[in-house]
């Protein structure tokens, strides 16, 4: 294996090496397989291209098509011209699993599915990306060193995000990878130095001289060494925090403790296992001088943002936490009924939260440690790492009290509100708007309209609470809740915002916990089980206001219960605890939507969309090489005469012996490339003439410079001694000579002329040319043994 080859193995080695630190983030692991076939056909279209020789930007250009090719195949195959050829469509569907992914990353915890397109777009073209730079750093352009940058971007991605605690072994696998790459540049310079550096072999005999040389020893040794003193000096330095190998984050809402945050960029993680569980935790206790328990939910955050896939909270301006009273919460009007209760907090030691748990709407809160304040959905969240782990603080909140009549007697809210707040994806199937328009008709106005779709999902549509519905993301998603009926609260308050947004009430979501359990003390005892997602509807003059479409969970509000006989709509004044007290298989009453306690306390990390529609794992092994290679067929054919002349060049003009044999092969070779050149420019070769009239003729209608002229010159002299001299000796300087002339014929000819020199060389007709004369050459042979094999079959008979 030569030297170049063997380097191009390490760098796709040291990057598949480094990818190995993703592998935590995701489950299942097999996307490394595919990036690892993908990343071989990128390495094989690079050694490939430098084997021909293409110039450096030609390979790199070359290996990005191909990677172009690669994951448009893989990802965007549908959008795509047969399937491999991008396109508009093929670059919007990047866009849009991009945008996915991003979505997903922010929603899930870790370990994150890999059934997200998004997700494993973003894993696979991330490694492709980087083994592109470090092929090209490394190989292409043989500076193995600068190529430890982009494997040290890829590994800083995977620790800042991983939580395990198996950092140090993937950093090992990583720094073993750039050594190995910087060892074999090392072994491929030093054995261009010749035999100097062999070293003494280790011992007698042949068996002992085939070991490493000694700077390659060497090399190693430093390297062991290194990379030991590497894992070992962060242990005995523990005041070095925030490095690569740290877990723990900065900025706001950034965790630092185990158990488990929810990000404050999104708090929603999967819940499903959560509402599950056989042992419903503790997760806050609550001292409030509230009468009525059934109102008391505890709210972390609002989702407001809904793409199509999944809710997520808008990014928003945070400011200082208001020191005395908060401002009343947008659109509530002085004639609404209201009473302020009071409410002390406990959270769980365990429980790592950064978003506030607080009954809404806060009108003031008591809390010690650093946290902020964003005033849109008068929610907290911690700065710098800040948390509830262990916390108690006081809150001060609104319980509004609203009669039907208000709320259906409400003016239409403000233009931008209302736009913001009912704004939905051109993704949205239509049967989402068209069930909410057939469940809602006959209503006078948007309460009317919000109780039925209420109804709906939780009294007499025939829905279902089940735990184990599997959760995922796509746009038809709502679609398939619609259809098959079962989910749990995140489907029901998700689908029923969506809903409400298509007939023009602007919706959003909380996230947070339904009213928990009267304990024998008086306080009240929040478990895992009480996490929850519910429907929030804006009404002008009431403000936001709560909805509970999930049926038998939590609690309905009195100002949403109609007086029709038979209505079966769960009691207001019971909380969800009193459906279930022992734990069972069946899903728990209480625990209308648990947000993976252990890791988060919020609800739903699905869109109302949690039913996926999953795609395909993608295409075969042997069917993406087979559409690799009939790419790279379509790609060469057209450039196969470029590429061969690019070699024909690189071979003409390369390295040749000192002898005086090697001196016709050379000089004839170089003025072949001379001429050839000439030709390819517009000057077509006369091969009756002497080099030294062919010399002048290509010196006067290529218009050449002396110095052009004269390099032309000397080539031609230089093929007339090696022809006619008795004793043929080297010329020295022939190469540059062709490089000097070839440039002033260029400079001679119009940017037209020189690109179909490039693209379409006239001389590649030599091909043909070699092409027929080996096939006249085998007709010959052939035709020159058909007498003697008649003549010996006479003589046997």
């Amino acid at each position: 294996m030569s030297g170049r080859a063997r380097l191009a193995l390490c760098a796709w080695a040291a990057t598949l090496m480094t990818s190995c630190a993703l592998l935590p983030l995701v489950d299942p692991a097999t996307w490394i397989l595919q990036a690892a076939l993908l990343l071989a056909a990128q390495s094989g279209v690079g050694a490939a291209a430098r084997r021909v020789p293409l110039a450096r930007p030609l390979t790199v250009a070359a290996q990005a098509l191909v990677t172009l090719m690669l994951l448009t195949l893989v990802f965007a195959r549908q959008q795509a011209l047969a399937g491999l050829i991008p396109g508009p469509q093929a670059f919007q569907r990047f866009a849009e699993l991009l945008r996915q992914g991003g979505d997903d990353i922010a929603r899930y915890a870790i370990p994150a599915p890999l059934e997200s397109d998004g997700i494993r777009l973003m894993l696979v073209g991330g490694v492709l990306v980087i083994g592109l730079l470090v092929d090209t750093l490394a190989v292409t352009f043989r500076s193995a060193a600068p190529a430890g940058l982009p494997l040290l971007a890829l590994y800083s991605v995977a620790a800042g995000l991983s939580e395990g605690g198996t950092d140090w072994l993937w950093f090992l696998v990583a720094a073993a990878g750039y050594l190995m790459l910087l060892l074999a540049e090392g072994r491929d310079r030093l054995s261009q130095w010749g035999r100097v550096f062999g070293g003494a072999p280790r011992g007698p005999g042949p068996e002992r001289s085939g070991g490493a040389v000694a700077p390659v020893r060497t090399g190693r040794r430093i390297g062991a060494f290194a990379l030991g003193i590497a894992l070992v000096v962060p242990l005995a330095l523990p005041t070095m925090n925030g490095g690569l190998l740290d877990s723990a984050g900065t900025g706001v809402g950034s965790g630092t403790g185990g158990g488990g945050t929810i990000s404050a960029v999104n708090p929603l993680v999967s819940l499903r296992d959560s509402l599950n569980v056989d042992e419903n935790r503790q997760v806050l206790s609550l001292e409030t001088d509230s009468a009525d328990l059934s109102n008391l939910y505890l709210r972390i955050v609002s989702l407001d943002d809904f793409d199509g896939t999944t809710w997520k909270p808008s990014k928003r301006h945070i400011t200082a936490v208001p020191d005395d009273a908060f401002p009343t919460p947008v659109g509530l009007g002085p004639g609404v009924k209201r009473e302020e209760i009071r409410t002390t907090v406990s959270a769980a030691d365990w429980y790592a939260q950064d978003w506030l748990p607080m009954p809404y709407p806060p009108s003031g809160v008591r809390v010690p440690g650093n946290w902020r304040y964003e005033p849109v959905g008068m929610t907290l969240v911690g700065d710098h790492g800040q948390n509830t782990r262990g916390l108690s603080y006081q809150v001060r909140s609104l319980n509004v009290l609203p009669t039907a009549e208000q709320l259906a007697a409400a003016p239409q809210p403000p233009a931008a509100l209302k736009r913001e707040y009912t704004a939905l994806p051109d993704s949205l199937p239509d049967v989402v708007s068209r069930t909410a328009r057939d469940v809602t008709a006959g209503a006078a106005n948007p309460y009317e309209q919000a109780v039925k779709l209420q109804e709906y999902f939780a009294l007499n549509g025939g829905f279902e609470y089940d735990t184990q519905v599997k959760v995922g993301s796509g746009s038809q998603a709502i679609a398939r809740f619609l259809r098959d009926k079962q989910g749990f609260c995140v489907h029901f308050s998700f689908a029923m915002a969506a809903m409400a947004r298509s007939l023009g009430i602007p919706a959003r979501v909380a996230v947070g916990f339904a009213p928990g359990s009267p304990q024998a003390d008086g306080s009240v005892s929040v478990g895992l089980r009480d996490a929850h997602a519910w429907p929030e509807v804006y009404f002008e003059g009431v403000g936001w206001t709560r909805f509970e479409p999930t049926p038998t969970r939590g609690s309905t509000p009195s100002y949403t219960v109609t007086d029709t006989p038979g209505n079966s709509v769960p009691d207001p004044a019971l909380p969800s605890r009193n459906a279930q007290t022992e734990p069972s298989t069946a899903p728990s009453a209480s625990e209308s939507c648990t947000a993976e306690l252990k890791k988060v306390e919020g609800c739903a990390s699905e869109s109302a969309a949690a039913v996926p529609v999953s795609g395909g794992s993608g295409p075969k092994w042997y069917a993406v090489l087979a559409w690799v290679l009939g790419g790279l067929a379509v790609l060469l054919v057209p450039l196969a005469p470029m590429l061969w002349r690019l070699r024909a060049r690189s071979v003409r003009l390369g390295a040749h012996g000192r002898s005086e044999a090697d001196a016709a092969p050379h000089t004839l070779a170089v003025w072949q490339e001379l001429t050839d050149t000439a030709w390819d420019l517009g000057i077509l070769p006369q091969e009756s003439q002497t080099p030294r009239r062919a010399a002048a003729r290509i010196v006067r209608l290529g218009h050449l410079e002396p110095d052009a002229a004269a390099a032309v010159h000397r080539v031609a002299d230089a093929v007339e001694q090696v022809l006619y001299a008795p004793r043929p000796r080297l010329t020295a300087g022939l190469t540059e000579d062709v490089h000097r002339a070839s440039a002033g014929l260029r400079a001679g000819v119009g940017r037209r002329t020189r690109s179909r020199a490039l693209f379409a060389p006239r001389s590649a007709v030599r091909v043909a040319w070699a092409l027929s004369a080996r096939w006249t050459a085998v007709k010959r042979r052939a035709a020159a043994a058909r007498p003697t094999l008649r003549k010996a079959s006479g003589q046997q008979g």
